[in-house]
């Protein structure tokens, strides 16, 4: 027998099955509270701390660190059938290796397989993040609808007949479409070894959830246990899966840093609501190159791909305009003809302003700078506005030319010749630099009928004769000769 001694010297007798008992439920308890862990994120970058704290020592964000609590099972979610064979990786020479590139699948989407480097590689694990409302869904469900291999649309967002309602529009019969409206990663991979899809899509990563976090859906430890979830699945099954994520007001991708690295292609869907061009990059591509960039049109159809951007994004104008010019750029690997427009007034106000939209006001500040001090005209008392049409940005140098031409006109109230364009950068000397892969540029502005185009002095060109006049000039102030005489 065992005795207790109450506060009032009172005895109570317990039986030692009953003293045993509760012992058990003791370490039960102690036994599975070792299995949940507290731990602090920070909802910002991803970071993970021990307690909370006001600031995130990485990304020097306050008030973003929340707690979240982990209770990981042993196995995971996904459990491949016995048919899948198991890689076992073994040390090879690298002069064993081969190097034959992978079978690649066709996604019927030209711009889409430009930015992916061929198609979509067998296995591999592609991220697209975009603003709210630019169209990422639209234009994943529309690849699905017109893929040829079977594929599984995961939806956590809409309803069935929301997705039917955009489908009629984009692409009314399909037959290898197929949706499913779940957030619990669990019933997503009984479904996905019920129908063997050959791509699974899933929108979004936020709004998944599996029973081995318990915490929120959309929180720093639910997204990066369900994409290692689905990383396993795709390397085992050789599946590839699309996934599509929320970006953060900053404009990256929301949740942990660290879910870049983990999947295999990271694409950016860019473009401005108010306009109807959209652009797909390429931020990370382990298959390919991220020189690429695919250019689409929002319609009521959907996406339309847009194989020569350089004709939209020239306007028709027939008048001749002053503060117009026309610049030969690269995004990439892809070379383009954009428009600029400049606006010079006298400032109505004691400050004047200085605006650019599209391109970097700190380098239209320079170049202003540049064209007072070099060239001798007075634009300090006056109003500056720049705009690249489209509403696409540009950060390549080679439109600091066309940034000057378009000044200059608008200043002097002459109109640029059409059949004129440019592509050089400008120096803080007011000297006229090269810029890279001049002749690609050359050829895009011989191919859209531009009859001259004015580049550096020290371009060096392939001995090869062109269809196009090219002036060659070294500073400003041959820039402003060749133009108004």
């Amino acid at each position: 027998m065992t005795a207790a001694k109450g506060n009032k010297y009172d005895y109570i007798f317990l039986h030692e099955e009953s003293v045993n008992i509760i012992v058990n439920i003791f370490n039960l308890a102690e036994r599975t509270m070792a299995k949940t862990k507290t731990t602090f994120f920070c909802q910002n970058c991803g970071s993970q701390f021990s307690k909370w704290q006001g600031q995130c020592t990485s990304c020097k964000q306050w008030n973003t660190i929340a707690e979240e609590v982990l209770q990981k099972a042993e196995k995971s979610s996904w459990r491949p059938s016995e048919s899948v064979p198991k890689r076992v990786s073994k040390p090879q020479r690298i002069t064993d290796i081969s190097t034959t590139s992978e079978a690649r699948m066709n996604t019927k989407n030209n711009e889409l397989n430009r930015v992916l480097g061929g198609g979509l590689v067998p296995g591999s694990l592609t991220l697209l993040g975009g603003e709210p409302g630019i169209g990422k869904s639209t234009l994943m469900l529309q690849i699905a609808l017109r893929l040829p291999y079977k594929t599984l649309y995961v939806s956590g967002e809409e309803s069935a007949q929301q997705i039917k309602m955009r489908a009629e529009r984009i692409e009314p019969d399909s037959e290898n479409c197929f949706i499913l409206t779940e957030t619990k990663t669990q019933n997503i991979f009984r479904n996905i070894e019920e129908l063997q899809p050959d791509i699974v899509v899933i929108d979004s990563i936020q709004t998944l959830h599996t029973d081995y976090i318990e915490s929120s859906a959309g929180s720093i430890s639910q997204i990066r246990e369900t994409t290692t979830e689905l990383i396993k699945f795709a390397k085992e099954t050789d599946t590839p899966v699309i996934l599509i994520g929320h970006i953060t007001k900053d404009g990256n991708i929301a949740g942990p840093k660290i879910l870049e690295h983990m999947v295999d292609t990271v694409l950016q869907f860019e473009g401005d609501r108010n306009h109807i061009y959209r652009i797909l990059r390429a931020n990370k591509n382990r298959f390919g190159s991220t020189n690429e960039l695919g250019i689409y049109e929002m319609q009521g159809s959907g996406l339309r791909e847009v194989e020569n951007p350089s004709e939209i994004l020239i306007s028709k104008n027939e008048e001749d305009l002053s503060g117009t010019a026309i610049s030969a750029t690269l995004e990439g690997m892809r070379p383009l003809m954009i428009e600029i427009q400049a606006l010079v007034s006298s400032a109505v106000y004691g400050t004047p302003q200085r605006s650019a939209t599209g391109y970097n006001a700190k380098r239209l500040n320079m170049i202003l700078a540049v064209l007072e001090k070099r060239a001798g005209f007075k634009l300090g008392a006056k109003d500056v506005f720049l705009n690249i049409t489209g509403g696409i940005t540009v950060d390549d140098p080679a439109i600091d030319l066309a940034v000057v031409a378009a000044v200059l006109s608008s200043n002097i109230d002459i109109a640029i010749d059409k059949t004129m364009c440019f592509a050089a950068e400008i120096g803080l000397a007011g000297e006229v630099r090269p810029v890279t892969r001049v002749d690609q540029r050359i050829l895009e502005a011989e191919k859209l009928g531009f009859a001259t185009i004015v580049i550096s002095k020290y371009c060096k060109l392939p001995k090869q004769s062109y269809g196009i006049n090219i002036i060659k000039v070294a500073k400003v102030h041959d820039v402003v000769h060749h133009l108004f005489g």
